[in-house]
């Protein structure tokens, strides 16, 4: 009698944005959610799967989001706030600081979609406090050194994780 091989548990979580403005920049190309989807899943149970994004209300961005909820990602949206002199808010870091937090004590792998640097301190902190292993994708050339270095596994984003 073969052994059951017990998967591990996986919550997923994409920042939307920062993935979609680094690809772009640094390869004037989109990420591939399916891809993604189907590598980093293999063999494993996803507990958990967010993709945060800002919600402009466009028919393009919510094809694209209906996309991803197909795909399997929970969506979860923060109004686009253009301010008086111009410039634009709409990041999720302490929303996804706080989910990661939440879904930690219940999943073995945490899997974070960004480059963004003020992410360190959250991996060290899962790493540490629930044992979870934290394996972070990211453009490399535009991912902070420190949210590399803090993660168990760095995943660079580029060939099939292109389109």
């Amino acid at each position: 009698m073969s052994e059951q091989i017990k998967k591990k548990k996986l919550s997923i979580f994409v920042d939307v944005q920062n993935v979609y403005y680094t690809t772009r920049s640094a390869f004037k190309r989109n990420f591939d959610y399916n891809h993604f989807w189907a590598s980093v899943t293999k063999d494993r149970e996803v507990v958990n799967a967010y993709a945060y994004a800002i919600n402009r209300g466009d028919e393009k961005q919510l094809q694209f989001q209906n996309i991803l909820r197909a795909i399997g990602f929970e969506v979860k949206l923060k109004p686009f706030i253009q301010r008086s002199d111009g410039t634009a808010k709409g990041d999720w870091d302490v929303g996804i600081t706080i989910d990661v937090l939440e879904c930690a004590k219940d999943s073995d792998v945490i899997v974070l979609v960004s480059g963004d640097g003020d992410f360190d301190i959250l991996v060290n902190t899962v790493r540490e406090k629930y044992q979870s292993q934290v394996e972070v994708y990211g453009v490399e050339t535009l991912t902070a050194q420190s949210l590399m270095y803090a993660a168990t596994q760095f995943n660079p984003i580029e060939g099939e994780l292109l389109l």
